[in-house]
């Protein structure tokens, strides 16, 4: 069924997909990532993107860390079946880390290839504005988009 829908959608145009760790747990990763292998077309022809915040209950399922942004990435990479996702987005804000570690975590994703772009979603327009300044002043790689 998944697969039959991406399929008609890109056939219809639709070149962009997106999913979250979240969604069923991994498994909405792990059918998109069947369903990309199945067009068989290059991947420079595909924008994807995924999000990070939640994949399970423990302690290290949750949240915005670094090692839970690197480790989290990781698994929605293997879930997806690929090397790296075009945007990765940190879903919902994570109050309870530090900002700075944040932004060091997704950026650190950007410089060793994992994804191109990093952003938000449902994030206030407040912290996105930080990320972005701290970003800058620490020459790292700022969000570039929220997704509401």
């Amino acid at each position: 069924m998944v697969i039959d829908c991406v399929k008609k959608c890109y056939d219809l145009g639709v070149n962009y997909f997106d999913t979250a760790e979240m969604y069923a747990f991994g498994a909405a990763e792990t059918q998109i990532g069947v369903a990309i292998k199945q067009l068989n077309v290059p991947r420079k022809n595909l924008v994807i993107s995924t999000k990070l915040i939640r994949v399970g209950n423990g302690p290290n399922d949750i949240g915005l860390s670094r090692k839970r942004i690197i480790e989290g990435t990781k698994a929605s990479l293997k879930r997806l079946q690929l090397d790296y996702v075009d945007i990765i987005f940190a879903h919902r804000p994570d109050y309870s880390v530090p900002l700075e570690e944040i932004v060091r975590g997704f950026s650190w994703l950007i410089d060793n290839g994992l994804a191109h772009y990093w952003g938000t979603s449902e994030w206030t327009a407040v912290k996105f504005e930080e990320a972005c300044q701290l970003a800058q002043r620490l020459g790292l790689h700022a969000p570039v988009v929220e997704q509401v």
